[in-house]
C-alpha cells in the first residue's frame, strides 16, 4: 500500500448532507497581472432553513492566502476565523450577512491547469469539478447555485479581450489609468462555482447570428489566437447545427443573448460548458483542410455539440453532488451520440461507441478501479471522469429511450427539464421524472446506476420442429467488484431477430402473443433465467442477438463459424452484420495465439480471406460500414480475451493477419485503392470521408506487403494529398516500415508544419506508436525536442500516451524499459498536474492480468509510485487500489 505522510480522506455517497448555508449572489472583481492576481468577491449568504442553529461558515479554498476578512462592511481581525490549506472558517455569522473576501493568486505559475491559468499568453478559467477553490473561498460544491457578476480589469493593449459567463453589461477604460480597461459580465441564471468561466487576451474572433426557433436572435462568437482565425468555420457551423437539433428533437433554445467559444492551447480535458462561455481545448475547434483530419472534423462536430447541449443537460439543470456527475454527462454523451448519428452514418457511429465501449470500459469494469455509474465514494474526484461516468452512462440512457421509446423519451425528458429547471438534482431525480411522465416502473432498472461490473448473457438455443417453435434460454450473471460481490439481476433490454435461410428477418410472435413483430424486437431480461419461445417458426433459424448492442453486456452463445459468416453477409442489423466478423477474426486470432506461443505454423482459413473480399467487392455497402467491416479487433479488444495477456503474440499474430489479408487480396485492393483515389478538392461531406476511408484502409493493408511498388505509392500520397487525412493515411504506414521514404517523410512532416502545435502533436503520436525497434528510445529523444513540453497535455498525450497505451507490445516489452520510463514521466508530470498523471497511471491498473514476469515488472512500478513522498490525491487513489 502507499506510504503517505497522511491518508488522503475518503468522500461517501452516503454522507451527503445539504450544505448549512445558500449564496443568493456573489460580485467578483479581477485585478490581472500574470503573477499577481487580486481577487475580491462579495457575497451574499443566508443559512438554510434546516434547524434553530447558526453553525460556522466553512468555505473552500486550496492553498489561498486571504488578504482580508470583511463581514457586513466590518473587517475581521485574524482571531475571528481561521484558514488552512483547503478551507476559511469563520466561527460566528449571523443568518444573513455579506461577507467580502480578498485574495492573491499567480495564474502563471498554476501548471495544474484548474482555477485560474495562463495559456498562451492569455488568462483561462478551468473549475470543473473543483477549481473555483483555487481562485478565491467559495462553497465550492454543485448543490450551492447562485447568480453571478463578473467584473474584470486587465491591461488593454496584452489582453483587449475580456470575457465571463452571461452577458456583457458594461466595458469602459479604468479610471486609475487608462493602460487598463474593465468589464462587467451578469449571468442572470443562477449556476454553481464549477461553470463559472473567465478569459482574457489578445484574441481574434469570428461570429454569426443564430435565430431560435421563438424568433429571439443570439450572437455567436468564435475567439482565437491571431493565427488561428482561418479555422473556425467549421467549428461554427457545428454549432449552428447543434443548435437546431437540440431546438428539433428536445425542444430545448437557447437562453442567453449570446454564446462564445473559446479555444486554448493548455487543457486538461476537451472542453468545458461553462455557461454562455465555453472553454475548449483548441484540438476541438481549429479545422481546414490542410492540418486536420476527417477524425478531427467529427470530433470538432460532436465536441461542440455535446457542451451546446449541457446549458440544458447540466447548466439549467444540473447535478446534486460529483456523485451525480452521469447525471450530466451520461445523459448529454448520448444526446451527442444521436446528433451525430443523425449527422453521419448511425451504423458507422453505433460501431464506433460500442468499440470504445468495449475496449476501454469493460476493461474498467474488471479493475481495481471499477466502480458503478453513479459511484458510492472517492478520493479524488477527478479520477471519475471516466469511461464508465461518460460512455457507460450513455448506455444507460440509451435503454432507457429503447425501453420507452422516442416520443415517450421526450415526455420524460420534457418533465424533467421542466420539473427540476434551475435545481441541482440526482440521478433518481432523472429516472423519476421518465417515471411519472409515463406511467412506469423503473425500480430494477435503477440497478444499473448503483452496480458495477459487466453484465453477462449466456443464452442457449433450441428448435422444435414438430411444434415449429424455437426457445432461447437467457441466464444473466455479473462478476464480482471491488465492495460488491453479489450482484442483483438487472433489467437488460435484449434487442434480436431470427433470419430464415434466405437471410430475411423471421415474424417474431411469443408463445401467448396474438400478433408477430417485424423484423427486431427487444427482449426485457429481468430474471436469473429466463425462456422465451417463439411460435410459427418454419425453419430452424439463425438468431440475431443484441442488435444494435441493445445493452453494455457480453453475450456468450454457442454459434458455429458459418452462422457468423452467415450474418456477416445477410443481417440486416449494421452492427450485427459488423460484430458477426469480428467475434470470427477475435476466434481466430485468439487460436493464432496459442498456435504462435506453442511454435505452430499460423495460417488464416480461406473462408475468412474471401469474406473481406465480398466486403470489398460489394459496391452497395456504405463504404464507411465496409471500412469498418475490413478493420481488424485492436490488440486492446484481443487482450480482452486472453488469460494472461501476451502482448507480443497479440501483436505478432494481428500483424500476420493483415499480412494474409494483404496477400490474399492485393489484386482487389489496389483497385479500389485506385478508383477511389480523388486529387479533386476537399470535401468535408459523409459520402467523400467514406470513399476517403476505404481507400485508405486499402493503403494500409497494402503497406504491408512491404513491396517498392506500393512504399511508392505511399510516399507519392503523402507528397502529393492536398488534405490531412490522405497525409496521414500515408505517414503512419511509411513510420511502421523500416525505409528511407520513413525518414524523408516524418523529416518533410515536420519542416512544413512545425509552427502548427496540434499538427506537431501527430508528428509526435505517429512516432510513438511505431511498431519498429527503437520506438522506446525515440520518444525519450522527442522528450527533449523543442517541439515536446511536459506542460502541456496535449503533448503528454500525443507522445507518452500513445507509446504506453497504444503501442503495446513496445510499452510491455520483456525487459520492463517501457515501464521504467513511464513511471519516470509520471513521477515528473504529477507536481504539475496531477489530473494528467493520474491518467497516465491507470494503464498499470491492469497488472494482474499479465504473465508472472511482467507482474512482477509493473507491481515494482506501482510500488515506486506508492512510494514516492508528496504524491497527488489523484495518483495515490489508483495506486493504493490498484495494490491492494
Amino acid at each position: 500500500m502507499p506510504k503517505q505522510q497522511q491518508t488522503p480522506k475518503t468522500t461517501y455517497l452516503s454522507d451527503y448532507q445539504p450544505p448549512d448555508y445558500r449564496v443568493e449572489w456573489i460580485e467578483l472583481y479581477f485585478y490581472l497581472h500574470e503573477t499577481e492576481t487580486i481577487v475580491n468577491s462579495t457575497m451574499l449568504i443566508h443559512k438554510q432553513d434546516n434547524g434553530s442553529q447558526t453553525p460556522p461558515l466553512k468555505l473552500n479554498g486550496e492553498k489561498l492566502l486571504p488578504k482580508s476578512v470583511a463581514l457586513n462592511g466590518e473587517k475581521l481581525s485574524s482571531s475571528q476565523y481561521t484558514f488552512d490549506d483547503e478551507h476559511l472558517i469563520i466561527p460566528e455569522v449571523p443568518a444573513s450577512f455579506e461577507l467580502a473576501i480578498e485574495t492573491e493568486i499567480n495564474p502563471q505559475a498554476n501548471t495544474a491547469l484548474s482555477g485560474l491559468y495562463l495559456s498562451g499568453g492569455n488568462f483561462c478559467t478551468q473549475c470543473e469539478a473543483e477549481g473555483f477553490r483555487r481562485i478565491t473561498y467559495m462553497l465550492d460544491r454543485p448543490d450551492v447555485m447562485t447568480r453571478y457578476e463578473t467584473n474584470i480589469e486587465a491591461d488593454r493593449v496584452k489582453y483587449p479581450v475580456l470575457l465571463a459567463n452571461g452577458n456583457c453589461t458594461k466595458a469602459f477604460l479604468s479610471a486609475d489609468t487608462l493602460s487598463r480597461h474593465w468589464v462587467r459580465w451578469e449571468d442572470p441564471f443562477p449556476k454553481p462555482t464549477y461553470l463559472f468561466a473567465l478569459v482574457a487576451g489578445d484574441l481574434a474572433k469570428i461570429e454569426d447570428r443564430f435565430i431560435t426557433q421563438s424568433g429571439r436572435e443570439v450572437t455567436l462568437r468564435i475567439y482565437v489566437q491571431p493565427h488561428n482565425i482561418d479555422k473556425c468555420q467549421h467549428a461554427m457551423q457545428s454549432l449552428k447545427k447543434a443548435m437546431r437539433w437540440d431546438e428539433k428533437v428536445y425542444g430545448r433554445e437557447y437562453d442567453l443573448d449570446m454564446f462564445m467559444i473559446v479555444a486554448v492551447d493548455d487543457f486538461n480535458m476537451g472542453a468545458m460548458e461553462n455557461k454562455g462561455l465555453n472553454i475548449f481545448n483548441s484540438k476541438y475547434v481549429l479545422a481546414k483542410p490542410e492540418t486536420a483530419t476527417d477524425t478531427d472534423y467529427e470530433g470538432i462536430e460532436a465536441v461542440i455539440a455535446h457542451e451546446y447541449f449541457h446549458n440544458w443537460s447540466g447548466n439549467r439543470v444540473t447535478c446534486r453532488d460529483w456523485f451525480q456527475l452521469s447525471l450530466k454527462e451520461g445523459f448529454t454523451v448520448f444526446r451527442d451520440q444521436q446528433f451525430t448519428a443523425d449527422m453521419t452514418s448511425p451504423g458507422v457511429k453505433r460501431i464506433r461507441d460500442v468499440n470504445i465501449l468495449r475496449t476501454h470500459q469493460f476493461r474498467e469494469d474488471a479493475s481495481p478501479m471499477a466502480h458503478p455509474i453513479r459511484p458510492d465514494s472517492y478520493v479524488e474526484i477527478d479520477n471519475f471522469y471516466t469511461v464508465t461516468v461518460y460512455n457507460k452512462g450513455a448506455e444507460v440512457v440509451r435503454m432507457l429511450y429503447q425501453l420507452l421509446g422516442a416520443a415517450q423519451f421526450r415526455n420524460g425528458t420534457d418533465c424533467y427539464f421542466e420539473r427540476h429547471d434551475g435545481q441541482a438534482v440526482t440521478t433518481d431525480d432523472f429516472v423519476k421524472a421518465l417515471e411519472d411522465a409515463n406511467q412506469v416502473d423503473l425500480t430494477q432498472f435503477r440497478l444499473w446506476y448503483s452496480q458495477a461490473g459487466t453484465p453477462e448473457l449466456e443464452i442457449s438455443h433450441a428448435y422444435n420442429e414438430a411444434a415449429n417453435t424455437y426457445t432461447l434460454t437467457v441466464k444473466q450473471s455479473c462478476p464480482s467488484t471491488p465492495g460488491q460481490d453479489q450482484k442483483k439481476p438487472f433489467h437488460i433490454p435484449l434487442a434480436m431477430g431470427l433470419l430464415d435461410k434466405q437471410g430475411q428477418d423471421m415474424p417474431l410472435q411469443l408463445k401467448g402473443e396474438i400478433a408477430a413483430i417485424q423484423r427486431t424486437r427487444v427482449l426485457h431480461i429481468t430474471a436469473a433465467e429466463q425462456d422465451f419461445t417463439f411460435i410459427n417458426i418454419s425453419e430452424p433459424p439463425t438468431p440475431s442477438l443484441l442488435r444494435g448492442f441493445s445493452a453494455p453486456v457480453k453475450v456468450k452463445i454457442a454459434l458455429s463459424d458459418d452462422e457468423r459468416y452467415f450474418l456477416m453477409k445477410h443481417d440486416s442489423d449494421d452492427f450485427n452484420r459488423w460484430d458477426a466478423g469480428q467475434q470470427l477474426a477475435v476466434k481466430l486470432m485468439t487460436q493464432l495465439v496459442a498456435d504462435y506461443q506453442q511454435n505452430k505454423d499460423l495460417q488464416v482459413p480461406d473462408a475468412f480471406i474471401d469474406a473481406y473480399r465480398e466486403i470489398l467487392n460489394n459496391d452497395t455497402l456504405d463504404k464507411a460500414l465496409a471500412a469498418q467491416a475490413l478493420s481488424l479487433p485492436s490488440e486492446s479488444y484481443l487482450s480482452e480475451f486472453l488469460d494472461p495477456i501476451d502482448p507480443v503474440a497479440i501483436h505478432k499474430v494481428r500483424r500476420f493477419m493483415r499480412q494474409s489479408i494483404a496477400q490474399g487480396l492485393s489484386d482487389n485492393l489496389l483497385k479500389v485503392y485506385h478508383r477511389l483515389t480523388d486529387n479533386g478538392k476537399y470535401r468535408i461531406d459523409q459520402t467523400s470521408i467514406s470513399l476517403r476511408r476505404l481507400k485508405n484502409i486499402c493503403l494500409s493493408y497494402l503497406m504491408e506487403l512491404n513491396s517498392d511498388d506500393i512504399i511508392k505509392t505511399c510516399y507519392q500520397q503523402f507528397l502529393d494529398s492536398n488534405n490531412m487525412t490522405d497525409v496521414m493515411a500515408a505517414l503512419e504506414p511509411l513510420a511502421n516500415t523500416n525505409c528511407a521514404e520513413r525518414e524523408m517523410a516524418l523529416a518533410h512532416f515536420y519542416q512544413q508544419w512545425q509552427h502548427e502545435l496540434l499538427v506537431v502533436d501527430k508528428w509526435l503520436g505517429i512516432q510513438a506508436g511505431s511498431r519498429l525497434p527503437g520506438t522506446l528510445e525515440q520518444v525519450k529523444r522527442l522528450t527533449q525536442h523543442k517541439a515536446f513540453n511536459l506542460k502541456n497535455p496535449n503533448k503528454v498525450r500525443a507522445l507518452i500516451g500513445t507509446f504506453s497505451q497504444n503501442n503495446h507490445a513496445q510499452f510491455h516489452d520483456i525487459s520492463g524499459a517501457g515501464y521504467a520510463f513511464l513511471t519516470d514521466s509520471i513521477l515528473q508530470i504529477d507536481p504539475m498536474n496531477s489530473q494528467i498523471s493520474s491518467r497516465l497511471v491507470k494503464v498499470y491498473t491492469q497488472w494482474r492480468k499479465y504473465d508472472a514476469q511482467r507482474q512482477t515488472l509493473l507491481k515494482q512500478q506501482l510500488e515506486k509510485i506508492a512510494n514516492t513522498p508528496r504524491l497527488s490525491k489523484n495518483v495515490y487513489e489508483i495506486v493504493s487500489k490498484s495494490l491492494g
